[in-house]
């Protein structure tokens, strides 16, 4: 497992480089004091003044930092060196007071101190992890009591479809062997000259698979939602069905996101 772990840490290195400049990211316009967050977790979490906030697969520290212009006392996390060579960058130009930690979130138990009020992760996160039941540990170990949990992330049905030609070839239902897929110089945030031949290793994580491991651990399910869209325009042919909500055009029945409020 190790393998695909160092192969994925590798293309997010990669990426770490690429994203900062890239119009995705908007980096002009954050630096201007634009906040990152999306409607779904700002009306989730509501007030975060003077609160510690964790973020876990922070990438880059764009969504870690907005948290800390809101008030939050935010410590984000990711694997990937770079990104959080590119996070520390960031938090100096902002002069913010995030701290940023590199670590795989399979393994963080014991690199940080103390406990949490609310850990926070969104958007494309879940797929690059083999085993949810560490990862649902890592939470309950660093979540305090009363604290609160909050994952936003793409539908695993959604996840289903090759998005290209919009024929359902992926299961639904997690596989012990991943998806390996070629990445020749780009990346959900564009196109690039990479500089080398690089794969991705995903893993498919069912609606239960991710809410019984974290109720497993003791956290109670406090809210469940699912969503018809999408806050990114990182498909083929989606449409802005309001603004900031985009919804593919060849699956509009297709549920795009899902949300779960947990308690430690």
């Amino acid at each position: 497992m190790d393998k695909y772990l160092e192969e994925n840490q590798k293309l997010w290195d990669e990426w770490a480089s690429f994203h900062p400049e890239s119009e995705f990211y908007d980096m002009d316009s954050f630096l201007n004091g634009q906040n990152s967050l999306k409607p779904v977790e700002l009306e989730a979490l509501g007030d975060v003044k003077g609160r510690r906030l964790l973020h876990l697969q922070c990438h880059f520290g764009q969504d870690t930092l907005s948290w800390a212009r809101l008030g939050a006392k935010a410590t984000g996390v990711d694997f990937s060196e770079k990104a959080i060579e590119a996070a520390r960058k960031l938090n100096q130009l902002t002069e913010l007071d995030a701290q940023f930690i590199q670590s795989d979130v399979l393994s963080l138990k014991g690199k940080l101190e103390g406990v949490f009020d609310i850990i926070f992760t969104s958007y494309g996160v879940i797929t690059w992890l083999p085993d949810l039941r560490p990862w649902a540990e890592a939470i309950r170990h660093y979540l305090k009591p009363g604290g609160v949990f909050f994952i936003v992330e793409f539908h695993p049905a959604l996840m289903m479809f090759d998005l290209d030609n919009v024929q359902p070839v992926y299961s639904y239902f997690y596989e012990e062997a991943p998806l390996e897929t070629e990445i020749n110089g780009g990346s959900y945030a564009g196109k690039y000259e990479s500089v080398a031949r690089l794969k991705e290793f995903t893993w498919q994580h069912s609606l239960s698979d991710i809410a019984m491991a974290l109720l497993d651990v003791g956290l109670g399910l406090k809210e469940f939602r699912e969503y018809s869209y999408s806050p990114y325009d990182c498909w083929p042919e989606m449409e802005e069905i309001a603004p900031g909500r985009f919804r593919s055009k060849k699956l509009p029945g297709v549920p795009h996101l899902f949300s779960l409020r947990m308690e430690g």
